[in-house]
């Protein structure tokens, strides 16, 4: 195959390769028997007429996109990997004039990594992290918990408080008319959670069981609903239950009913063990987050627009697919929240040129520190994530492809290397 190389800036080049006047007839043929069905040519069925009259009729043209399209992938592979270029992004691809019995000759628009001129990574200085729990820290920690088994009861000796429960119907209306979204029956709605528009909590305050009572607020201007922002409305409401909180005490009971432990000072010790534990976490990330700051901030390299681009993409699927798990997909997202893809995107740029450079300065720092992974290494982490995902490691095996087995291997040796900078950070 012949293959041309051209710089056309830094970082990107112009890939020229082709492919055989053969292969490409070879390819329109198998076109050809792929979409022979959709040509009408009379006096035949369709699929039924000679390919050479097919071509007559409506010129081999008719078939090169599906031609080009199916050499395309292994074309460029091969190009790839005879050129020895270090592709770090999406290729803008091209095919130059198509003329009959000549070989197709395709163009790439790449762009390769940059080269890092790595500064100093070890032996950083970073700021000592204090972890310390408190016995303040503690006490919250189990007075969230406290709340968490809390009893709803009902109270029917007085009117509503801020904190309460109130269970009511309510119904909204703008202009007079109800707006759909806007009714409710036996909502528990917390008064002071600020769950409602604006205004609506604090009107509540202060009515009894079965009142009813009238709400008026306008909605803000940055509502979801397009059609609601900044009208004003009137909700009709009706108080049917008040309930509160009921906590439970902090007692050795309370300890032996959300704990393993039959004492409430062993139940402590337990709590303040984890919060410790997490905040130690916590600071050593702070630290491997300080310290490949630092390592970037002291290389010297560019990060090309199309990985960033690229990066942008991969975080807008991972956010998209989110949003499916709770139901939402990002059309509705768009909706909800005004913005535009254009948005979202512009939102993630700062976070994809970070992740973007901390690959490129951690990558060489591993390359010239000679950071590998052991096979016992890998076998382990797929021991690990199968069972994470409660599966047999032989069938996690067989469902891991060679480029995904890769990627795991890469994304250990960025964490190795990462450790390796933390370890020989200097504390101040």
């Amino acid at each position: 195959m012949a293959v041309k190389c051209e710089t056309v800036e830094k970082n990107l080049s112009k890939l020229t390769f082709e492919v055989s006047a053969e292969l490409f007839n070879k390819a329109i043929d198998k076109a050809y028997n792929k979409n022979k069905s959709k040509f009408n040519v009379p006096g035949f069925r369709k699929g039924k007429a000679p390919k050479e009259i097919v071509y007559k009729m409506y010129g081999k043209a008719a078939f090169y996109d599906d031609a080009l399209n199916d050499l395309l992938p292994e074309a460029y592979e091969a190009a790839l990997k005879e050129s020895g270029l270090d592709v770090v992004a999406r290729p803008e691809f091209d095919v130059e004039d198509i003329k009959e019995g000549e070989p197709v000759v395709y163009t790439a628009l790449v762009t390769t990594r940059p080269e890092v001129k790595l500064g100093e990574y070890k032996g950083i200085k970073v700021p000592k992290i204090d972890y310390t729990v408190s016995d303040e820290d503690v006490d919250k920690d189990i007075e969230a918990t406290q709340q968490k088994n809390a009893r709803l009861v009902s109270v029917d000796d007085r009117a509503v408080e801020n904190g309460d429960i109130a269970v009511i119907d309510f119904e909204g209306f703008v202009d007079g008319v109800a707006f759909e979204g806007g009714k409710g029956e036996d909502y528990e709605l917390e008064i002071g959670s600020n769950t409602f528009i604006p205004g609506f909590e604090e009107q509540l305050v202060g009515a009894n069981i079965d009142d009813l009572v009238d709400v008026n607020v306008t909605f803000p201007e940055e509502y979801h609903a397009e059609d609601l922002k900044g009208k004003p409305a009137l909700f009709k409401v009706k108080i049917n239950e008040i309930k509160v909180r009921e906590l439970p005490e902090i007692d050795d009971d309370f300890a032996s009913e959300v704990s393993d432990f039959d004492t409430l000072a062993e139940y402590k010790a337990d709590v303040r063990k984890k919060l410790e534990d997490k905040e130690k976490e916590k600071a050593e990330d702070e630290i491997k987050n300080a310290v490949v700051d630092k390592a970037i901030e002291n290389a010297e390299f560019d990060v090309p627009d199309a990985m960033v681009d690229n990066q942008v993409d991969n975080m807008l699927r991972e956010f998209a697919q989110s949003l499916s798990y709770q139901g939402m997909s990002l059309d509705l997202y768009t909706q909800y929240t005004g913005q535009t893809m254009d948005d979202i995107k512009a939102n993630y740029r700062e976070q994809a040129a970070k992740q973007v450079s901390a690959g490129l300065v951690v990558d060489a720092i591993s390359k010239a520190e000679g950071i590998e992974v052991s096979p016992e290494e890998v076998e382990f982490n797929l021991i690990d994530m199968a069972k994470k995902y409660n599966m047999e490691l032989s069938k996690l095996k067989e469902l891991i492809s060679d480029n995904e087995l890769e990627g795991i291997k890469k994304e250990m040796v960025f964490k190795k290397t990462i450790e390796m900078l933390a370890n020989n950070a200097v504390m101040e």
